[in-house]
């Protein structure tokens, strides 16, 4: 049984398109903001969450019954509820989605969150965050399944390199969001007004509550929903629509998909180099079902010693297995630094016996772009390159910065039309994006308390 399941549901998840929360329907665009914690401040949370349990203590086989049995925050109804409750209930299709996706992820969330004695319904909060889709990318710049802007990323140590975005990695995500969570618990001594820091900046809550409390007013979600933003003022209301379904959903006529209560995946250690073609052929996996478990990895060659891979438990026995039959190179690549602008492209391919195409396509390259002298970039490896793994130091300190590709159309003896320049110019401002974000620069400006490029 758990094995058609599975398969049915990783195949809901990777046929169907992704698509953003409700969120992004409204606007919203939501991550967490703030400064990491410490073990000490965190037990604060402690008297008024719930208490920590063993996996064994739940028997349900469906683990929506698991969620619904550890629902632990005051309820909210009001008009706003109603809204999103109705506009979830009625789009089946989308919950289908939604839930396909969140089969992979769901029974970890649901086992941090017990191992902290926090509530359960918050393990519904990437619904509204991203609709379980861990590659979400918001127009801040905020990504992942739980909606990390780069800064605040970093002030949880999620790592953001040019090889991988922990953001997006399940288990490091999970792990930063609950800590910050909890921090605001121990901060607002209340789960609503915690969620709202969450969406809107602890900052911003505190100015709110200051601001009523001067005038002699309360200081619940509700009394100070007027002081919010749009979004935040929605954002707990919509996290009690989705519950409320979760709760009943034959009430509103929604059918939910049965996920196992039971793990999706463990974790394999990887000690080399490895492609990631080569990784989710030991896995017998299709690439896509692989980067639906890791997805945190960006470039074609998965790096680092003690970086981990997310498997489902028999994939992860096949890959054992076949790791001690392959007989090949676990990796095929290696990085090149520029060292003068006339590197081009084309010159790159012929000394690393491979294509522009590929170049391009493993750097993210943008057409009628260059790359910039201090680039480091992804290249085939040689003969000379074979065994060696990438460096550590390149691996957190590489940048690729690109720039229009003038003058080649120069030696060609031609001007850009106006048409190309107005193309080299939009691939200019996307690679610059890119290159930003790629070099990992540090957030500045902030919107409603949010830190954002």
């Amino acid at each position: 049984m758990y094995e058609t399941t599975r398969t049915q549901v990783i195949a809901i998840a990777l046929l169907l398109a992704p698509v953003l929360g409700h969120a992004a329907d409204s606007a919203s665009g939501t991550t967490a903001a703030g400064n990491g914690t410490t073990s000490s401040v965190l037990a604060k949370a402690a008297p008024q969450s719930l208490s920590p349990a063993k996996s064994d203590d739940y028997k349900d086989p469906d683990l929506w019954g698991r969620i619904r049995s550890g629902y632990a925050i005051p309820d909210v109804d009001n008009t706003l509820v109603a809204k999103h409750t109705q506009w979830y209930a009625s789009r089946p299709e989308y919950l289908a989605r939604t839930s396909g996706r969140a089969s992979l992820y769901l029974y970890h969330v649901v086992q941090e969150l017990e191992k902290r004695g926090m509530p359960t319904e918050l393990a519904l909060l990437p619904v509204i965050e991203s609709a379980f889709n861990p590659q979400a990318l918001s127009t801040a710049d905020a990504s992942g399944l739980w909606q990390f802007v780069p800064g605040t990323g970093r002030d949880f140590n999620l790592k953001q390199n040019m090889f991988k975005d922990e953001r997006r990695g399940v288990l490091a995500s999970t792990d930063a969001a609950l800590t910050y969570l909890q921090r605001l618990y121990t901060m607002f001594g209340d789960w609503q007004l915690a969620l709202a820091a969450y969406n809107w900046g602890e900052g911003n809550v505190q100015k709110a509550i200051q601001k009523n409390r001067s005038q002699g007013k309360p200081t619940d979600f509700e009394s100070l929903a007027d002081l919010m933003p749009a979004e935040t003022r929605n954002y707990v209301p919509k996290l009690q629509a989705v519950k409320n379904i979760i709760a009943n959903p034959g009430q509103y006529g929604v059918n939910l998909p049965a996920i196992d209560n039971q793990p999706y995946f463990i974790t394999v250690d990887k000690t080399s180099d490895i492609d990631l073609a080569v990784a989710a052929q030991l896995a017998e996996m299709s690439v896509d079902e692989f980067k639906a478990l890791n997805p945190q990895f960006k470039k074609p060659v998965i790096t680092g010693e003690s970086t981990k891979i997310l498997l489902p438990k028999e994939n992860a026995e096949k890959f054992h297995i076949n790791l001690a039959q392959w007989g090949h190179a676990l990796s095929s690549w290696t990085t090149h630094k520029i060292t003068s602008a006339k590197e081009s492209i084309a010159s790159l391919a012929s000394k690393f016996d491979t294509t522009p195409e590929v170049i391009r396509q493993a750097n993210n390259i943008p057409p009628q772009m260059r790359l910039k002298a201090g680039s480091t970039i992804l290249v085939p490896k040689t003969s000379a390159s074979t065994g060696s793994d990438i460096a550590e130091s390149i691996i957190d300190n590489a940048q690729v910065a690109f720039e229009a590709d003038r003058g080649d159309s120069k030696r060609k003896g031609g001007k850009l039309s106006g048409v190309q320049r107005i193309k080299a110019t939009a691939a200019h401002a996307v690679a610059e994006i890119k290159s930003r974000v790629s070099g990992g620069n540090k957030a500045s400006a902030s919107v409603h308390g949010r830190k954002r490029r």
